[in-house]
């Protein structure tokens, strides 16, 4: 069992959303329950692959609301801070690999975690897979590595809509019980997301992250939990 109680927790995610996505039940209840210090750190600006071509100038207005956004979903949380870098949207196979390891041996350096959380590399996003990548990358366990335990999460709309046959699906083995107050907080917290939020019966409405805390409770014997892949965890 890995111990979570006053960690400090670095959450890797490619776009603005994800860090409520696929564990902000979790994060809300660490930070509350158990006083971990969690920073996020979104690698990509996540919204200019809705035009053709990509062209930041045109989606300024947007790109500012996003960065609003991100706050009002970090104070949803209560994430203790954010690290927001601009990588393309939906285009992370188009940069090299240590320019995104890069940015997270900064962000470790930085905050000194113990503990990381960021995307399933089985998932249909390709930013999502190349964030996996280069976190595991940055984490190699070596003498000086400090990062001693590396958890994947799943992000609704992406992680269930990969193919039946994708050689890495996802198969959680590691569940963390989260309250109606978590839930709550991570649905405000994605309602923040102006560009992002859904209708039921989309993944990212209200009423789906809902279904998905409780069906994760019921396989727990839960009211509400959210699933989590343990990679690695060195105990010593």
């Amino acid at each position: 069992m890995i111990e979570l109680h006053k960690k400090r927790i670095l959450l890797v995610v490619a776009h603005p959303d994800d860090e409520l996505l696929g564990c902000g039940a979790t994060m809300h209840h660490l930070i509350h329950e158990h006083q971990c210090t969690i920073r996020v750190i979104i690698l990509g600006e996540g919204i200019t692959s809705r035009s053709d071509e990509r062209d930041p100038e045109k989606w300024a207005n947007e790109l500012a609301i996003h960065r609003q956004n991100i706050k009002a979903a970090q104070q949803a949380i209560g994430f203790e801070s954010c690290g927001i870098y601009q990588f393309a949207d939906n285009r992370f196979d188009s940069v090299d690999l240590l320019d995104l390891v890069k940015v997270i041996e900064k962000e470790k350096s930085e905050f000194n975690p113990e503990i990381i959380f960021t995307h399933h590399g089985g998932d249909t996003n390709i930013d999502h897979r190349r964030t996996f990548e280069a976190v595991v990358t940055s984490i190699r366990p070596m003498a000086h590595e400090k990062v001693n335990t590396l958890v994947c999460f799943e992000t609704p709309s992406s992680t269930e809509w990969q193919a039946f046959n994708y050689p890495n699906p996802f198969l959680p083995n590691l569940f963390f019980a989260v309250g109606q107050a978590d839930v709550d907080a991570k649905i405000k917290g994605m309602e923040s997301y102006e560009f992002e939020k859904r209708a039921y019966p989309h993944p990212r409405s209200p009423e789906a992250l809902r279904i998905q805390a409780q069906r994760w409770g019921v396989a727990t014997g839960n009211e509400f939990a959210e699933a989590f892949i343990l990679v690695r965890s060195i105990a010593k």
